[in-house]
C-alpha cells in the first residue's frame, strides 16, 4: 500500500515546472522525468526505509541526465555508466580518466586550492603568511624554502579548508612554489564600485579548455538546478534546532511534504561532543532493544555523520515517550514523519553527489562542472505557487530574489555534521575558481550574515561545523572584506548585532537587528554575557578590520570611528566594583569572567582600530580622537543614560592644598566609590595618541592646530580633560589598593580581575594603556596638577605633606601604597616606547631582553613575559635569535634554553615597567655583579637611561621633572623614612623598596633636567626648612641605610658639579684618618669565635690523653675485632631495620622475574635482517659516535625521512619472531627475610585499608614494591659470594677421555635417569617451573628458611609458566607430569643473561671488554639464581653427601659426550644439536663450576655447529633476495676452512647437504664467515657474563695491548676456548662435532623430529623508527596511519614501538569485550610484547607506557625547534626527534624497565579513576 503515495500529488511543488522549458532537447526530457518521478514515488515504494541500494539508485538517475548523452567526456571509452554505488570522481581517479588521479598541471596565476580532508597536515609560515588563516598542503609545502621561518604544523580536525599556495593575496612575498607559479605581474586589486551580478563569467585563460555541447551544458546546468531545488525543497520543512513536539497533537501539526500525511514516524538520535560513546550505546541498549553490536554500529554512524534514525514504527505514543527520554539527558533528538525523514536522505546524497561533481572532471577541464555548480546556486530558486510554503520555510523579505546559495546558508544548521562539511567543501572549492566568484559568494554570504549568526549565537547544537565559520575563508582576503565593507556595510551591521546581542535585545531566536538604540543598559548575569560564542563574532570583526584597504576605509570614512565608537561606549564602566569595607561580601559571583572575555575580544578589536590610523592624515586622527574624547565625556559625565546613577555619580571638583599652591582636581575617593576595570573608549583613545608621528607640530599645522594640547583644548575644558583621565586613574588606584590588601574583604574574584588586568593577556590591551593616558595627560594639562590628581586618587596627598598616618591605610598597606605610587610616576616619566613612537621588532626586542635579564628560561615561559601580539608577531623569532643564544637540550630531562647574549645586558632598565619588585631586585643584582666584574668598582651605580624622545607632543615629558609638586613627593618620601626610622630604631615597611625608587626618580630628574632641578632640590625648602638636598646628605652615612651610600653619592657628586655651595654645606664630612669606631655587632662575634676555638682545644688535648691511658689495654680487643670481621662479611644495611646483612641472620636481594618476549628470532622472511647482520660492526663493545644524533634539531631531517618513510611499519621487528622466556632483575636493595614477610604484611594492610585505590603492585601476582627506590619486585634471591672453586686445569683432550673413564666405572644410577627427561633431551625434571616432585619435597617438611627465598623463585616461575605453555616452542611434558612447565635453566636464568647481554650491545666498554660493563648486583643476581638451581638439585639427592651434584655432573658429561647419544644405555635420543648449547652452560655452572672452561669448548663448538644449521635454514629462504657484498674475509684467523667445517657439519643428511651446498655457492665463503661470526658472538657474550659472574678471579680480563683485537679474539682468549681455525689440531674436538652432527643428520633424515633451528637475532636491538621530523608521519597518512584491525585512518593512532604496528587509541571500533573492555593498545600489547607495551600517541604526543593491565604516560621524544615538548601538539610548531629522549626509551625497554616505570608512577598518585586518569 505504501507505493500508492506516488499517485497523490506531492506538497512540494513540481521541481520540474521551471527546470524543463519548451525549448528543450527532445531526445533526454525523459531523464529528468525519470528523477522526478523516481524521487517522488521511493519514500513509499521503499517503504520509507533508505538502504545502500536507494542510494545507488539515486546516484545512477541523477549522473544519468547529467551526462545526457555525452557520457565519452566523463567516463573511459568504452563506459557508458558511473558503476554501481561508486562516485564519478572517484571512479575518474582510479582509472586514470584524463589524468585524474594525479597531481593537477601547472597554470600560471592558477592557486592550489586542495581541499584539506579531515586528518591531512598543513602548515603555516608566518614570515611568508598575510596572516595566520593562510595556510598551504604538505605537497606545497615541501616545494617551497621555509629554512629558518617560523613555521607550524596542524593537523586539520574536519574537511573544508584549502590551500592559499598560488594566491596572490595570501602572502606577504612570493613563496615560489613550482606547482603554483603567479603570473608575471600581479594583478591590481580594485574593489568593485557597488554590489556584484550574480552572472559570474567564465574563468579566463585556463588552457584545458574542452569544447562542451551547448545541449550537454543545459542538461547539466538543469540536473543541478533540479537537484538543488529538490535539497531545498525539502529542507523547508526540516526543523530548524533537535527538539520533541510536547504531545501527539503537536507532533501531528509538524509541517510535512507527505502527501498522504501517514503516521509513520522516526526517531532520529543527533550527535554532540557532550556525550560518550558509551553512554550512548548503553541508552540505545535500553530504548531500542539492540544488541550491544548493533547499538555499537549506530553510534558509530552517528559519530561519523551526525545523526541517525533509532527508531521507526507507527506506535506514535512510544515513539514520543522514547524521545522524550532521551531529551532528559540533554541529547539532541527529533521526530518526524517517515517520508520526511526519507527525503531528508535523499537530500543527503544529492549534497554528496554535488560535492562528486566539484571533484570531478569533464575530459580535461577541471573547472566546467565547478562552474556550473556556481552559476546554479547563484541563481534564484524556481517560484513556489502561492500557499505552497510550509511555515518552517525561510522567508528573505530584505533580499530581492534570492539565489539558492543564500538560502542555503540558512539552511546549514538545518543539516547534521556529515551533509554540512560536505556543503562547506563545497563552498571552498567554488570560491577557488577566481576572484570574481570569490567576491560574489562572499556577497551572498554578507548579505545573510546577520541570520547565520543569529542561528550561530542562538540555535546551532553544533557549533563545530557551523557555516559561520565560512567568514575566516572570506573576511581575511583584502579584496573581500574590501568589498563587504564598502558595499554590503558589514562593519556597522556586525556592530549592531553586537549591540543588540548584548543589551539582550533577542525575540523569537533572533537578534533583533538593526539594533534599538534605547534598551542600553548590560546585565553581566545575562545570557549573551555567559555564551562563549560571542567570541568568533569579535574576531571576524577583526578578521575584517585588518586588511589595509578597510583599514583606509575606516580613517577616510568618519562613520566607521563613530559607529564603533558607540559601540565601545556600551561597554563603558560594566560591572563596577565597590570595596567591602567591614563585612565579607556574602555572595562572589562569577560574572567578571564573563565581562573579561568580552573585555578580551573587544581590546583586541580596538588595538587593530587604533592600528588604522597609522596611515591617515593628522585631521582624520584629531577627527578621531575628538570623536572619542566626546564619546567618553558623554558617558562619564552621565549626558548620556549609560551608567547605572544608583553607582555613578555627577563629576564634581574640589580644592586641594598641596605646598603653597591650590589645585582644583575631581573629587572621588576610591575607597568609598564604585569603580570599574572597563573602559574601551579610554582604550581606544590610548591607541589614538600612539600615531605621535601625526602629532607633531609640523603634521597638525595642515589641520589648524600646533600641538596635541591645543588639539585637546580645541572643544573641551581643562575641567573635561581632568573628568577623561580620572577614570583610568580610578582604576590604578583601586589595583593599588587591591594590591595593598585593602580590598580582601571583596573575595576571591577581585583578586582575580588584579590578575588578569595587571599580570595576565589584557596587561598590554588595558592596564598600559591606562597608564598611557596619565603620560598624555602630562603633556596636554600642567603636571603639577596631574601629580597632585594622582596623589589625591591615591589616597596619599596627607602622606607627601607630611602625614605619617592615614585614616584608612594600617601600617604597611601604606608604605605598599606608597610603593604602589612611585611605580606609576615612575612609568609615566621613563617609559618611552608609545611616546617615542618604537617600531614593532624594536618593541618586541626590548621585551625578550627584560624578560630574559632574569635569567636563561625556555621559550614557553619567555612567551608568558611578553604580551601575547608581541609574542604573535612575525619579527619574534628572528629578534629572539638576534640577542639571545640558545642551548639545545642534551639529556633526556633537559629543555632547550635562551640565555640573553652578554652585551645586551648594556640594554636592560632594571625599572621597566613590566617588572615586579621581586623581578627588578633580581635584575638589579645581576646587572649590578655585571658592572662590579666589568669595572672593578666595588660597589657600581646603576645610572638611567634618558628618556630619549627628541620629536612628537611627548619630548616635553622630562619638563615635568621641573614641577615643584613632584619635588614635594621626593621630598616627603625621604623624610618619612628618615623620621620614621629615628622614632623606631629601625627602618620601616618597605623602606628599601620606596627609597629604590625614590632615589632612582631623582636620577632620573638629574640626568633629564640637571640644572633646574638642582636648584630647585637645593632651595625649595619643606619641613623644618629642609630641602631635598638637606635629606639626602642625612643618607650619605646612616647607619641602616649603607647599601644605598653609592647612589647618594652618585646623586651628591652630581649636584655637586651645579649647586656645590649648598651641597657642602648640608654634606656630612667624614674624618677618614681616624679609625673607624669599633661596631658592637662585630666585636660580639669575635669573642665568640674565640670561645668556640678555646673549647676545640680543649676537646683536642683531651682526647690526645684518653688515647695514650687506653692505646695498651685496647691492642689485644683490636685483634679480636679484626678476627671477627673477617669472619663476617656484611653487605651494608637492611632497608627496613636498618641493621647489618651478615651471616647472622638471613637475608635476600628484592627482585623481580616478568615474563618477556623480548629476545628475537633472525627472521627469514626479509633480506633486510640479514643484510644488517651483515653490515654489524665487528666490536659490540665499542660505540661509533654520530655527529648527527648530537646536533638539535638534527641536520637534514627532512630528506632521511622522505627516505625511510618508505619502509612498511616503521621498521618495526615482526613480533611472530620472538621468544618467549623469564627475566630477573634486581634493585640492589636487600632485606632481611624476617624484615620482608613482614613488609609483606603491611601490603596487604595497606591494599585493605585503601580499598578503591588503583594500587601499584598486585597481591595475588606476589608483587611488592621496594621501601626505598619503589622498584617493583615479587622474589627475594639469595645472596651468595663468588664461588671459591679453581677451575679443573687438566688438558681437554685428557678431560674428556677422563670423563669416558669414570662413567664407564661409575654404577647406573636408577634416581638419576628416572629424573631426566623421556624425550631424550637430557633436560632435568627437578629444573622445570611446574615439576610436581617440588611440592611434594615442600610438602615433606623441606621447610628451612633458605627454601623460602627459592620458594618466592618457583611460586612466581610455577604461576608464569601455566599461564604461557601457548607461548613456549620447547617439546616438555604434559601438566602433572615430571617436568612439566618451563626449563628454568634455559628459560629464566639462560633468559636472563641473553637479556642483558642484549641491553649491552652497542655499548661503550672502556675497560675492555662488555663484562667490564655489569653491575655488582647483576652479577650478584645471576649466583643468587644458580645458588636456586643448586639447592633444586639438593632437594632431589638431600640423601647424598654431596647433594647430587656428582650424578648430575656426569649426566651433563654424558649429553655433551656423544658416544653416550647413540648408545642403548642412554636415554639421549634428542640431537644435542637441537638444544641450546647456553643452557647446558648454565646447567655446568650450577653443579659443577670447577669444570666450567672445558665445557666452554664443547658448548661453543656445538654452537657453531648449531648455527650452521640455523643459517642453512635463513639462507635458503632469503637466497632470492639480493644482499649486501662482502668483498674478501676478514676472520681467517678464527674461522680457518669455512667450507670445510660448514659442509662436515650438514654432510650427513643428503637432502641438508644439497640445501646447504646450494647456500653456500650462492653467499661465497665472505658473507658465511661474517653471519658465523656476527651468530655466534653472542653465546661467547653470554658465556662471559655467565663465567664473571661465578668465577671473577678465574675468568678475569686479560691485557689485549693496543691496538686491541676483535672482541670475537678477546673473547675466546678470556674464556681460553681454541679458535675454529684450530680445530684440524683438536682430535677429541673433531670427534665430538663428527657425533653430533651425525646424530643430528640421522634424525634429520629419518624426519622423526622437527629438526630446524631458529637462531637468536645477533645484531642491536632497535625499536621501530619514528621519522625525525613528526610532520612526516602525516604526508601519506593512508599509507603509514592505517590501523589494521579496523582498516581506518585512527583519529587518534599509537604507533607500537615494538614492532610498528599502528592502534586506535581510546577509540570505540577497537575493543577487546573479553578483557574487560580494553583497547586496542591493550589488545596488541598481549599479541607483541606479552604484558608489556610502548606506543607514542600521536596527536597527543607522548610515550604510553602498558604493563599487566596498568600503565603510564610519559613526555614525547620529539621536541620542537625551541626545544620544548609540545603536549597534543598544542603550540603547533614542528617537531624534532630527541636523539638522548629516543635512546632513554629504548633503554628502559632493553632493561625491562617498564613495570617499575609504571609502579613508580602508580606510587606517587593516589588515584582512584584509574591509571587513565594520570
Amino acid at each position: 500500500m505504501s507505493g500508492i503515495s506516488s499517485f497523490f500529488p506531492s506538497r512540494r511543488a513540481n521541481p520540474l515546472m521551471n527546470t524543463l522549458n519548451a525549448t528543450q532537447d527532445r531526445d533526454r526530457p525523459d531523464l529528468l522525468d525519470e528523477l522526478r518521478f523516481s524521487l517522488e514515488v521511493m519514500p513509499g515504494s521503499r517503504k520509507y526505509v533508505f538502504t545502500p541500494a536507494a542510494r545507488a539508485e539515486i546516484l545512477k538517475k541523477l549522473y544519468m541526465p547529467f551526462m545526457a548523452s555525452c557520457p565519452q567526456l566523463f567516463l573511459p571509452s568504452g563506459v557508458t555508466q558511473v558503476p554501481q554505488h561508486a562516485l564519478l570522481s572517484e571512479y575518474q581517479a582510479s582509472v586514470g580518466f584524463s589524468a585524474a588521479g594525479r597531481d593537477d598541471p601547472v597554470v600560471p596565476g592558477r592557486p592550489c586550492s586542495h581541499i584539506f580532508k579531515k586528518g591531512e597536515s598543513c602548515y603555516r609560515c608566518k614570515d611568508c603568511a598575510l596572516d595566520d588563516s593562510c595556510v598551504v598542503c604538505s605537497r606545497c609545502f615541501r616545494a617551497t624554502d621555509h629554512t629558518g621561518h617560523n613555521v607550524s604544523f596542524f593537523i586539520a580536525m574536519q574537511s573544508g579548508g584549502c590551500c592559499d599556495c598560488g594566491d596572490e593575496e595570501a602572502w606577504r612575498r612570493p613563496i615560489g612554489c613550482p606547482y603554483h607559479p603567479l603570473l608575471g605581474s600581479p594583478s591590481p586589486m580594485v574593489t568593485p564600485t557597488g554590489l556584484l551580478p550574480n552572472d559570474v563569467p567564465p574563468v579566463q585563460g585556463y588552457p584545458y579548455r574542452v569544447h562542451v555541447p551547448t545541449d550537454l551544458h543545459d542538461m547539466m546546468r538543469k540536473t543541478v538546478a533540479f537537484a538543488l531545488d529538490f535539497l531545498l525543497d525539502t529542507l523547508d520543512y526540516s526543523p530548524e534546532d533537535p527538539s520533541v513536539p510536547a504531545n501527539e497533537a503537536d507532533l501531528r501539526l509538524q509541517p510535512s511534504a507527505d502527501p498522504m500525511m501517514k503516521d509513520q514516524y522516526c526517531v532520529i538520535l543527533w550527535n554532540d561532543e557532550k556525550h560518550s560513546f558509551e553512554e550512548v550505546i548503553k541508552l540505545l541498549c535500553d530504548m531500542t532493544n539492540r544488541s550491544r553490536e548493533d547499538a555499537t554500529q549506530v553510534t558509530q554512524r552517528i559519530d561519523e555523520n551526525g545523526r541517525e534514525i533509532i527508531d521507526m514504527n507507527t506506535n506514535v505514543t512510544r515513539l514520543l515517550e522514547m524521545a522524550q527520554a532521551i531529551t532528559q539527558i540533554d541529547l539532541g533528538v527529533t521526530i518526524r514523519r517517515a517520508y520526511d525523514t526519507f527525503c531528508e536522505q535523499v537530500a543527503v546524497v544529492i549534497i554528496e553527489w554535488l560535492l562528486d561533481l566539484s571533484r570531478a572532471r569533464l575530459a580535461t577541464d577541471t573547472l566546467v562542472i565547478r562552474e556550473i555548480l556556481a552559476a546554479e546556486l547563484l541563481s534564484p530558486r524556481r517560484k513556489k505557487e502561492k500557499n505552497m510554503s510550509p511555515s518552517s520555510a525561510i522567508t528573505l523579505p530584505e533580499i530581492a530574489n534570492p539565489t539558492r546559495i543564500e538560502t542555503l546558508f540558512l539552511y546549514h544548521t538545518r543539516l547534521w555534521k556529515k551533509p554540512r562539511l560536505s556543503l562547506k567543501e563545497i563552498y571552498a572549492s567554488l570560491i577557488s575558481l577566481s576572484r570574481t566568484h570569490k567576491l560574489t559568494i562572499a556577497g551572498r554570504f554578507a548579505n545573510v550574515y546577520h541570520r547565520v549568526l543569529d542561528t550561530y549565537l542562538l540555535v546551532d547544537r553544533d557549533a563545530e561545523t557551523s557555516i559561520k565559520y565560512f567568514a575566516l575563508q572570506l573576511f581575511t582576503v583584502p579584496s573581500v572584506s574590501a568589498h563587504l565593507v564598502k558595499n554590503h556595510k558589514l562593519v556597522s551591521r556586525l556592530l549592531s548585532i553586537l549591540h543588540s546581542f548584548f543589551t539582550n535585545q533577542i525575540s523569537d531566536k533572533h537578534v533583533l537587528h538593526p539594533s534599538s538604540s534605547s534598551s542600553s543598559q548590560l546585565d553581566p548575569d545575562s545570557f549573551p554575557f555567559k555564551s562563549k560564542r560571542f567570541m568568533p563574532v569579535f574576531s571576524d570583526l577583526r578578521y575584517l578590520i585588518h586588511t589595509d584597504p578597510v583599514q583606509a576605509l575606516i580613517c577616510r570614512d568618519t562613520e566607521y570611528i563613530v559607529g564603533f565608537a558607540r559601540t565601545c561606549q556600551l561597554f563603558m564602566c560594566v560591572n563596577p566594583n565597590k570595596r567591602a569595607a567591614t563585612n565579607h561580601v556574602e555572595y562572589e559571583t562569577d560574572a567578571w569572567v564573563s565581562v573579561f572575555n568580552v573585555t578580551l575580544s573587544l581590546s583586541r578589536v580596538i588595538k587593530v582600530y587604533g592600528e588604522a590610523y597609522r596611515k591617515a592624515s593628522a585631521a582624520e586622527l584629531v577627527f578621531a580622537i575628538t570623536t572619542v574624547v566626546h564619546h567618553i565625556l558623554m558617558v562619564c559625565t552621565l549626558a548620556e543614560d549609560r551608567l547605572d546613577r544608583a553607582k555613578f555619580n555627577p563629576i564634581t571638583f574640589h580644592q586641594v592644598a598641596f605646598g603653597d599652591t591650590q589645585y582644583h582636581v575631581v573629587e572621588f575617593d576610591v575607597l568609598e566609590g564604585w569603580v570599574s576595570f572597563h573602559h574601551s573608549l579610554h582604550w581606544l583613545l590610548a591607541d589614538l595618541f600612539k600615531h605621535v608621528d601625526l602629532l607633531t607640530e609640523e603634521a597638525l599645522r595642515p589641520a589648524g592646530f600646533y600641538s596635541l594640547r591645543e588639539v585637546m583644548m580645541f572643544n573641551v575644558s581643562e575641567q573635561a580633560i581632568l573628568t577623561l583621565i580620572d577614570f583610568p586613574l580610578r582604576v590604578l588606584a583601586m589595583i593599588a589598593q587591591i594590591r595593598t590588601g585593602l580590598w580582601v574583604r571583596n573575595g576571591f574574584a577581585i583578586r582575580g580581575q588584579v590578575l588578569h588586568y595587571r599580570d595576565y593577556m589584557l596587561r598590554e590591551l588595558c592596564y598600559d594603556q591606562d597608564l598611557y593616558i596619565l603620560q598624555t595627560a602630562l603633556v596636554v594639562l600642567d603636571p603639577n596638577t596631574v601629580f597632585v590628581s594622582i596623589l589625591d586618587r591615591f589616597g596619599l596627598l596627607g602622606y607627601f605633606s607630611g602625614a605619617f598616618l592615614h585614616s584608612t591605610y594600617e601600617g604597611t598597606q601604606l608604605s605598599s601604597m606608597v610603593e604602589e605610587v612611585f611605580n606609576v610616576l615612575i612609568t609615566i616619566l621613563s617609559e618611552n616606547a608609545n611616546a617615542s613612537r618604537m617600531p614593532v621588532h624594536l618593541t618586541v626586542r626590548r621585551e625578550i631582553i627584560h624578560a630574559l635579564a632574569m635569567g636563561p628560561c625556555t621559550f614557553s615561559d619567555l612567551v608568558k613575559r611578553v604580551a601575547e601580539r608581541l609574542a604573535d608577531d612575525v619579527c619574534f623569532d628572528r629578534m629572539l635569535n638576534e640577542v639571545a643564544n640558545f642551548k639545545q637540550p642534551e639529556t633526556a630531562t633537559d629543555a632547550g634554553l635562551y640565555e640573553l647574549k652578554e652585551e645586551m645586558y648594556d640594554e636592560v632598565n632594571p625599572f621597566f615597567y613590566h617588572y615586579t619588585r621581586n623581578k627588578r631586585e633580581e635584575v638589579e643584582n645581576i646587572l649590578r655583579n655585571r658592572l662590579k666584574k666589568k669595572t672593578g668598582v666595588a660597589e657600581p651605580v646603576i645610572v638611567p637611561k634618558p628618556f630619549g624622545v627628541t620629536f612628537g607632543p611627548f619630548a616635553i615629558i622630562p619638563s615635568s621633572f621641573e614641577s615643584e609638586a613632584l619635588l614635594q613627593v621626593m621630598f616627603y618620601s625621604l623624610y618619612n623614612i628618615l623620621v620614621l626610622t629615628e622614632s623606631a630604631g629601625s627602618a620601616p615597611p618597605s623602606a628599601e623598596a620606596i627609597l629604590d625608587q625614590t632615589l632612582h626618580l631623582v636620577m632620573l630628574a638629574i640626568v633629564e633636567r640637571p640644572d633646574i632641578f638642582s636648584h630647585l632640590a637645593a632651595s625649595k625648602t619643606f619641613e623644618e626648612e629642609k630641602c631635598l638636598v638637606n635629606i639626602i646628605c642625612s643618607f650619605e652615612h646612616h647607619d641602616k641605610y649603607k647599601m644605598y651610600k653609592p647612589r647618594v653619592q652618585w646623586i651628591l657628586g652630581q649636584l655637586e658639579g651645579r649647586v656645590s655651595d649648598e651641597v657642602r654645606c648640608h654634606r656630612k664630612v667624614v674624618d677618614v684618618s681616624q679609625p673607624p669606631a669599633a661596631d658592637p655587632e662585630d666585636m660580639k662575634k669575635r669573642a665568640a669565635k674565640a670561645r668556640q676555638e678555646a673549647i676545640m682545644q680543649q676537646m683536642k688535648a683531651q682526647q690526645a690523653s684518653f688515647a695514650i691511658n687506653f692505646d695498651d689495654a685496647d691492642e689485644d680487643d683490636d685483634e679480636n675485632m679484626e678476627e671477627a670481621s673477617e669472619e663476617q662479611v656484611s653487605y651494608g644495611t637492611c632497608i627496613v631495620c636498618q641493621e647489618d646483612l651478615n651471616s647472622t641472620k638471613l637475608f635476600g636481594a628484592l627482585g623481580i622475574i616478568q615474563p618477556s618476549r623480548f629476545i628475537r628470532r633472525h627472521p627469514d622472511s626479509h633480506n633486510s635482517y640479514l643484510n644488517e647482520v651483515l653490515q654489524s660492526v665487528p666490536s659490540m663493545d665499542r660505540t661509533t659516535p654520530s655527529s648527527n644524533l648530537t646536533t638539535f634539531p638534527p641536520p637534514q631531517a627532512a630528506a632521511l625521512d622522505a627516505k625511510a618513510m618508505s619502509s612498511p611499519n616503521f621498521d618495526g621487528f615482526p613480533a611472530q619472531y620472538t621468544r618467549f622466556g623469564l627475566h630477573a632483575s634486581v634493585c640492589s636493595h636487600m632485606m632481611h627475610l624476617e624484615c620482608f614477610q613482614v613488609y609483606s604484611i603491611s601490603i596487604r594492610q595497606r591494599h585493605r585499608a585503601q580499598a578503591t585505590r588503583n594500587h601499584p603492585e598486585s597481591i595475588p601476582r606476589k608483587e611488592y614494591i621496594c621501601p626505598l627506590c619503589k622498584s617493583l619486585g615479587n622474589v627475594i634471591l639469595p645472596v651468595t659470594d663468588p664461588s671459591p672453586t679453581t677451575l679443573n686445569s687438566i688438558p681437554f683432550s685428557d678431560w674428556i677421555r677422563a670423563a669416558g673413564i669414570t662413567i664407564l666405572r661409575s654404577k647406573p644410577d636408577p634416581q638419576l635417569e628416572s629424573l631426566q627427561f623421556r624425550n631424550g633431551t637430557g633436560e632435568f625434571v627437578f629444573w622445570s617451573a611446574q615439576d610436581p616432585g617440588y611440592a611434594g619435597l615442600v610438602r615433606g617438611g623441606e621447610g628451612m628458611e633458605g627454601a623460602k627465598m627459592l620458594d618466592t623463585v618457583m611460586v612466581v616461575s610455577k604461576s608464569l609458566s601455566q599461564q604461557t605453555r601457548h607461548l613456549r616452542e620447547r617439546p616438555e611434558p604434559e601438566v602433572g607430569e615430571r617436568g612439566a612447565g618451563i626449563y628454568l635453566p634455559e628459560e629464566l636464568l639462560g633468559y636472563t643473561i641473553s637479556t642483558i647481554e642484549t641491553a649491552q650491545r652497542g655499548m661503550d666498554a672502556p675497560s675492555g671488554l662488555m663484562v667490564d660493563n655489569l653491575t655488582e648486583a647483576q652479577m650478584r643476581m645471576v649466583r643468587g639464581l644458580l645458588s636456586c638451581l643448586t639447592r633444586l638439585v639438593g632437594q632431589q639427592f638431600k640423601g647424598r653427601p654431596d647433594e647430587g651434584r656428582e650424578a648430575v655432573r656426569q649426566a651433563v658429561i654424558k649429553r655433551l659426550l656423544p658416544e653416550w647419544s647413540r648408545t642403548s644405555l642412554t636415554s639421549f635420543s634428542y640431537p644435542l644439536l637441537l638444544r641450546d648449547p647456553f643452557t647446558v652452560l648454565v646447567e655446568t655452572a650450577a653443579v659443577a663450576p670447577d669444570m666450567l672452561r672445558h665445557v666452554l669448548v664443547l658448548t661453543y663448538y656445538a654452537c657453531l655447529a648449531r648455527t650452521v644449521i640455523g643459517l642453512v635454514y635463513v639462507l635458503n629462504k632469503t637466497r632470492s633476495f639480493t644482499t649486501v657484498q662482502i668483498s674478501r674475509r676478514a676472520h681467517e684467523d678464527v674461522f680457518g676452512d669455512v667450507r670445510m667445517f660448514f659442509m662436515s657439519v650438514v654432510r650427513h643428511s643428503p637432502v641438508f647437504e644439497h640445501t646447504a651446498t646450494l647456500a653456500f655457492e650462492t653467499f661465497g665463503e665472505a658473507r658465511i664467515e661474517k653471519l658465523l661470526y656476527a651468530f655466534t658472538l653472542p653465546f661467547l657474550r653470554r658465556a662471559a657474563i655467565l663465567c664473571r659472574s661465578i668465577l671473577p678471579s678465574a675468568f678475569p680480563t686479560p691485557n689485549f695491548g693496543s691496538p686491541a683485537p676483535c672482541e670475537y679474539n678477546r673473547l675466546l682468549t678470556m674464556l681460553g676456548i681454541p679458535p675454529l681455525s684450530d680445530l684440524p689440531n683438536q682430535d677429541t674436538l673433531q670427534n665430538a662435532l663428527s657425533g653430533w652432527c651425525a646424530h643430528y643428520g640421522h634424525s634429520h633424515a629419518a624426519s622423526q623430529l622437527n629438526c630446524g633451528v631458529a637462531l637468536d637475532y645477533p645484531a642491536v636491538y632497535r625499536l621501530a623508527r619514528l621519522p625525525l621530523i613528526l610532520d612526516s608521519l602525516f604526508v601519506q597518512q593512508d599509507k603509514g596511519l592505517t590501523c589494521n584491525r579496523c582498516n581506518t585512518q585512527p583519529t587518534d593512532a599509537a604507533i607500537c614501538l615494538i614492532c610498528g604496528t599502528v592502534c586506535c587509541l581510546q577509540s570505540n571500533c577497537c575493543i577487546d569485550m573479553d578483557y574487560s573492555e580494553r583497547g586496542e593498545c591493550n589488545m596488541h600489547t598481549r599479541e607483541c610484547g606479552g604484558i608489556v607495551g610502548i606506543y607514542y600517541l600521536v596527536k597527543r604526543c607522548m610515550i604510553l607506557y602498558l604493563n599487566a593491565g596498568n600503565g603510564s604516560f610519559t613526555s614525547s621524544p620529539y621536541l620542537d625547534a625551541h626545544g620544548e615538548a609540545d603536549l597534543s601538539m598544542r603550540r603547533g610548531r614542528r617537531q624534532y626527534l630527541h636523539h638522548a629522549r629516543w635512546e632513554e626509551i629504548r633503554k628502559i625497554w632493553l632493561n625491562h624497565g617498564i613495570p617499575t616505570l609504571v609502579a613508580r608512577k602508580l606510587e606517587g598518585s593516589l588515584d582512584t579513576g584509574g591509571w587513565e586518569s594520570l
